[in-house]
């Protein structure tokens, strides 16, 4: 299998994240892309996504895209269930956050990320303060949820991870960056806490900030030599 891989993408990093829980590291080959030099807008990788975003996953003749739809492909591959459970409740259980995190939560973080942080600091350009203001509003309002929810559990769902808490955690990274009152939800600020502790999502982190965006050189076959 190859990867296609931005560092530092927080959609590469929950599929990364699962390739070390499931210790698939050594078997992962990546291609790894640079952002900033047009790696995504390639008519040779718009062939594999023609969204031109990463990641991308190749197997074989089998291509995919989008990062939960990979994270469940890799996890059904695996006799562990998990991950991802064989059960139909609580299988439907793991894809209701992974559904949820893409609809309302993590889409008001991401466009909050990405207008006050990846905008100003990465693209040189100004937020656009209507977008700011929208996605504040919605923010509260899911992450009112989420800490509700983990108000007496430790993991989304079942007392084990599974890639709903990847999917759930993977802007974690922007947390503390954005211009956000994260003080009225101290469940959803005890679980991120207990995601950033958990060695196979700490280890997808970039090694430094200059590195985000960037092909590493020299560039590791596999995940397994990433730092």
């Amino acid at each position: 299998m190859k990867l296609h891989y931005v560092v530092g993408s927080p959609n590469c990093r929950k599929v990364h994240a699962v390739v070390n829980h499931l210790g698939l590291a050594e078997e992962i080959e990546v291609e790894w892309l640079d952002f900033f030099e047009g790696g995504t807008r390639t008519a040779q990788f718009a062939q594999l996504n023609p969204n031109t975003m990463v990641p991308g996953l190749r197997d074989g003749d089998f291509v995919l895209w989008e990062s939960n739809a990979i994270m469940q492909y890799l996890a059904d591959r695996s006799p562990d269930e998990t991950l991802l459970p064989r059960d139909p409740r609580r299988r439907a259980d793991v894809v209701r956050w992974q559904c949820w995190e893409l609809a309302h939560y993590n889409k008001a973080l991401g466009v909050l990320s990405f207008e006050t942080i990846a905008k100003p600091g990465f693209m040189g350009a100004e937020p656009d303060a209507g977008l700011v203001a929208w996605s504040k509003q919605e923010l509260s309002r899911f992450a009112a949820v989420l800490d509700r929810h983990m108000a007496t559990r430790t993991c989304a769902v079942g007392d084990t991870i599974t890639i709903a808490d990847y999917s759930l955690a993977h802007l974690e990274g922007f947390k503390e960056q954005v211009p956000f009152d994260w003080s009225a939800y101290p469940h959803l600020n005890a679980y991120y806490e207990r995601m950033r502790a958990v060695p196979h999502w700490a280890k997808t982190a970039p090694p430094s900030r200059e590195a985000i965006g960037r092909r590493p050189s020299p560039a590791p076959r596999t995940l397994a030599g990433a730092w």
